[in-house]
Order: structure tokens, then sequence, then C-alpha cells
């Protein structure tokens, strides 16, 4: 096991949105979760020396680069976090795992189904720690979810519905840009993957799809739009449950609408990540009278709640789910022992977005076996 108050050196490649909140997280995480092994901000890589440095001055890392490998490779560098295009990760996380050095990936892990499976392997073959970037699942309000689902709270499952909605792109004159070329930067590859994420974790693997796919607006200012503005799909679970499931940056009005519903022979529960403090519970007992959904207000009965806030309904928020996910990865790393989800997690998440296009464009009902 590992020392109490170890320090790891973590390196960070990308300085973005992602790359900022995984800094953040990795500074904040000894302090809030009293992890035995604390982060040292050790280097930090993005596409320019002068981008790099910029990072390396706001984000309080030691140093900076604009090489990956130089990265991957240097020896203070203990752990490394993905935070790139979806291009760069294979080759990363292989070079990384081949040195021993546990990693953490945003998703979706790979720009194809080849390089998620290749990632799987590498990671397996390594035998160290390896997580991807799934953060939502990880409110303290879905931690609970999952706690009554196992509990058989609800009683047995019966219907499962889920959807990851925004409308960055809803208005038709929001000009084009990276988001708007190629499948991996589409619905399908960029919002969906949460929402399927989660799929998994509340219910269990997917055995089979059929899905709908679609461009509501196939040209914007600046240029054409060459992927999918939303997407549906129908599942069954392999425990038998029905499922439904909607993706869309389109949906007007909707700024993060991962939500999802679950209907048990006993109760349901409701959850909106709008609203990600609350989780609503139905429980089929009682008077009929005072039957109804009641909204439970998260706080230190819940997990992963209290280490944030002692008080009930003052509330956790995005990075704090970024933070909880940087403390699962170090107990992963400390402990030897794995974190969900992890690349192989990721992985299925990609068979199962892979098999929704093959099913939209085939027009059929597809197996998960063939992927």
């Amino acid at each position: 096991m590992t020392a109490y108050g170890t320090e790891i050196g973590i390196g960070i490649l990308g300085g973005g949105y992602m790359g900022k909140a995984h800094a953040v997280a990795m500074s904040s995480v000894g302090a809030i979760f009293d992890t035995t092994l604390r982060p040292r901000l050790e280097m930090i890589c993005a596409s320019s020396p002068q981008s790099a440095e910029w990072y390396r001055k706001a984000y309080g890392f030691l140093r900076a680069t604009d090489s990956w490998r130089t990265l991957v490779t240097d020896p203070k560098v203990e752990a490394i976090v993905i935070a790139t295009p979806q291009a760069l990760h294979r080759e990363i996380a292989e070079a990384a795992f081949a040195l021993g050095k546990p990693v953490l990936c945003e998703k979706p892990l790979g720009a194809s189904l080849a390089d998620s499976a290749a990632m799987v392997a590498a990671a397996e073959a390594s035998g160290v720690a390896n997580m991807v970037g799934f953060n939502y699942i990880r409110t303290p309000a879905s931690q609970y979810a999952r706690q009554l689902l196992a509990e058989g709270a609800i009683g047995d499952i019966t219907w499962f519905r889920g959807e990851h909605t925004e409308d960055f792109y809803a208005d038709p004159d929001t000009p084009a840009s990276w988001r708007t070329e190629g499948m991996a930067n589409g619905t399908m590859g960029d919002l969906a993957p949460h929402m399927i994420n989660a799929a998994l974790a509340l219910l269990g693997p997917v055995a089979s799809v059929i899905g709908m796919v679609e461009t509501v607006h196939s040209a914007r200012p600046g240029g054409k739009v060459t992927n999918d503005d939303h997407a549906q799909m129908m599942c069954r679970f392999e425990n038998g449950v029905m499922g439904q499931m909607y993706f869309s940056r389109v949906a007007t009005g909707r700024k993060m609408g991962y939500a999802y519903e679950i209907s048990g022979t006993k109760g349901a529960i409701r959850f909106d990540q709008e609203d990600q403090n609350a989780l609503w519970l139905y429980r089929r007992d009682g008077l009929e009278a005072t039957q109804g959904f009641t909204k439970i207000l998260i706080g230190p009965a819940h997990p992963d709640y209290l280490p944030f806030c002692q008080g009930p309904g003052h509330g956790t928020g995005y990075q704090d789910q970024i933070i909880i996910e940087a403390k699962d990865f170090l107990e992963a790393i400390a402990s030897g022992e794995a974190r969900w989800p992890s690349f192989r997690d990721g992985h299925e998440v990609n068979r199962i977005v892979a098999a929704t296009l093959a099913s939209a464009e085939a027009g059929r009902w597809q197996d998960l076996s063939d992927f």
C-alpha cells in the first residue's frame, strides 16, 4: 500500500476546458478528500510553447511543454490525464502504459472502436490504474440512485428513459466549427456517450439497439455540417428491461439536459442534471392519498457529499464531479484496485455508439455481440 501523504507527479495533456477542470481538481482533491496520494502539478502540455507556458502559470504547474512525448516520458510525471482531441488518445495512452504509468482519459475513449479496443488491451496488459472521464454519473445524487437500485428500493426494474440534451447549436445561424465536422465530434460522439455510460451504470449491459441519427441544419455560416445534430435509440438491456435514449445539441432551452427516469414494480426514480442536487423518488406504498414523488435534497448522508459541505441542500457543482473523479483515480493508483469506469467500460460505451450508428444506416436492430 502507498504511504499516506505520498506525492505523485501529475501530467495533463491539454490545457483547455477539460484540462483546466482536471488541473483544478488535482489541486483540490487532497484537501477535500484527504487522499493518501497528494498530487503535484508537475507538467502540462499544450499545442504550442506559448500556450503551454500560459497554462503553466495560470494553473500552477511546475513545467510546461508542447510535446506529449516529453511529458509522458518524463520520470517526474508519474500519472497522466489525457484531455486532448480523440485522435491522440491511443498513441498517448499506449506510450504511458508501456512505461507503467496510470492514465485517466477523457471521453469518448479514442477516435474509433479500433482505438478504444487497442487502448483496453494496452491498459490491461500494463496492470496499472486506468479510468475514463465520465464525470456526470459521479454526482452524489446519481451515486445515491445507483445505491437505491442496488438495494431494490423500487423493486424489479421495468423501464429506463435517458437523455443528454443541450442547445448550443439550436440556432441555425450559429457558425460552423470543428464541432460540426466528423462523426467523432457530432452528437453521437460528444453527448451520447455520457448518457449511455449512465444507462450502463444504472441498468447494466445492453443487448441490442435500434437507432435514428439526423442532421437538422446541414449548412451553417462558414461551412457544411458533416455530423449529426440529434439521435434517438431504443434498446434492450441484457436483464430484459426495455430502454429509450435521446441525444441532442439542438434541443432549444436545454442547457445540461442529462436526465433519466427509471420505473420499477415498487417505485420510480427521476433525475435531471440541471437540478443536480435533488433526486426524485416514488415509493408505491402507504395511503393512495399521500403517494407521490418525493424530492430528496442531497446532503451529507449521500455518497461523496460530506467532504465538500456539512449542510444538506447546500449543493455541489460541476467542478466537484471532477474532484470526485480525481479522488477515485488516486485511490485506484494507491490501492492497485480498479475504479469504475475503466478503459474497458469506456470501450463498452463506444460499442453501443457504433451499434447505434450501424442500426441507423441499416434501418434495423443490431445485436451488441456483433460489435
